[in-house]
């Protein structure tokens, strides 16, 4: 199972869409990719065209965003104590709790953001 942060959302599905190649393998390859609220809800802010947002519901549809409720709130404030640096970083932090609530690897084009979080197991996008 696999939680995608918004860099990859982005990424995928907006100007030349980058990886969208690579999600279309892993999804494939029969991956459960999840998108959690915090992540559409940065989605969903940005500018979007309509067939970006098409796709993405296509792909992604709103409906089965992963809720940001009573666990993930917890784990992401725990997160909060225990990152470096974490101001700033909240939604961040509350998407990674997304994919600890759920066993979950993060896909993020971002690593740096989420290194220091000893517990977080990152998808490693490069590989087949």
């Amino acid at each position: 199972m696999i939680v995608l942060d918004t860099s990859v959302l982005v990424d995928s599905l907006t100007g030349q869409g980058r990886s969208a190649e690579r999600l279309r393998e892993v999804i494939a390859q029969g991956e459960r990719i999840l998108v959690p609220a915090p992540v559409l809800y940065e989605w969903l802010r940005g500018p979007r065209r309509i067939e970006e947002l098409a796709a993405q519901e296509a792909l992604f549809p709103r409906d089965s965003a992963i809720p940001f409720a009573a666990e993930e709130a917890a784990t992401a404030a725990e997160l909060y104590r225990q990152a470096e640096r974490p101001r700033g970083r909240e939604v961040d932090l509350a998407i990674a709790a997304c994919a600890l609530t759920r066993d979950a690897a993060l896909w993020t084009l971002n690593r740096r953001d989420f290194e220091d979080l000893e517990e977080l197991r990152l998808f490693a996008a490069s590989s087949k």
